[in-house]
């Protein structure tokens, strides 16, 4: 791992005011290596997806930093910011304007970034669209006419379009069957690896990241609880959020069940 792409400094997003305010993320404080994956898990109201907003510009900190490659970004993204950090939506189909094929929508990504000869876009788009796995005639069809796993692919190759340092993973899997699940994170992972890409990614569910996050962050009540890298996070956890989050997780073999097992136990004690 090299020194952090992407750096948070006590950020804080509070909407409203006064006895209305709803603080939505409160001091929060991470870095992210250039070339690994972090996912941010925590249930709906933890406050993952307004970090993920914050990073990506849509929202404005009321307090700290975030910086990219050590400069601090502005709360109004130049285009050069946009085109570094993308974002992969939930929904492909609602990300995908469906009056557009989707050649025409990988296009228009070449096109606002100016990436390319204006000639040679039309072969960016093919190459594109077999890098993730996808028939390069892919082109000339419709949003509406792919499958949900094939409709993510091309939301996938549309960030890969404006070669982005950082992509922005919003629960990318949770509309997906678990076997395209499992193809679309294993594509994913190829890609973080072939093409030296930063994830964060955005998620409820701890055994979605469980293979692919290199550390986990986790969010209660917009505050970040636990971080630590994967590995330790799921054989040790520190919080009792954590191992509740982790007790939930289906168990797959043996050993994780004895570790759901020992978890729940030593969550009774905590909460007794």
């Amino acid at each position: 791992m090299s020194s952090p792409i992407l750096e948070l400094d006590a950020v804080s997003k509070t909407f409203g005011t006064g006895a209305d305010a709803v603080h939505a993320a409160q001091s929060i404080s991470f870095s992210v290596n250039r070339g690994e994956c972090l996912a941010i898990v925590g249930e709906s109201g933890s406050g993952k997806s307004t970090v993920a907003n914050m990073i990506l510009g849509i929202y404005p900190p009321t307090s700290g930093e975030i910086r990219l490659n050590g400069s601090v970004l502005p709360a109004g993204r130049q285009l050069e910011h946009r085109r570094a950090i993308q974002l992969v939506q939930q929904n492909p189909l609602s990300s995908l304007n469906p009056k557009r094929s989707i050649g025409a929508s990988l296009r228009l990504a070449l096109d606002v970034h100016n990436i390319g000869a204006k000639s040679e876009r039309a072969d960016l788009v093919g190459a594109l669209l077999e890098e993730v796995g996808l028939p390069a005639d892919f082109a000339k069809r419709s949003p509406t006419a792919l499958s949900g796993g094939q409709r993510q692919r091309v939301a996938i190759a549309r960030a890969l379009a404006c070669q982005s340092e950082i992509v922005v993973l919003d629960e990318p899997t949770s509309a997906l069957d678990v076997l395209v699940q499992a193809r679309v994170l294993k594509l994913l992972n190829q890609l973080r690896e072939t093409r030296d890409l930063t994830f964060v990614f955005i998620t409820h569910d701890l055994s979605v990241v469980r293979n692919i996050a290199t550390r986990i962050a986790v969010f209660e009540k917009g505050r970040m609880v636990e971080l630590g890298d994967t590995e330790t996070l799921f054989a040790n956890p520190a919080h009792p959020y954590t191992r509740r989050l982790i007790s939930a997780v289906p168990v797959v073999t043996l050993e994780e069940a004895a570790l759901r097992s020992s978890l729940a136990a030593g969550l009774e004690e905590t909460t007794e």
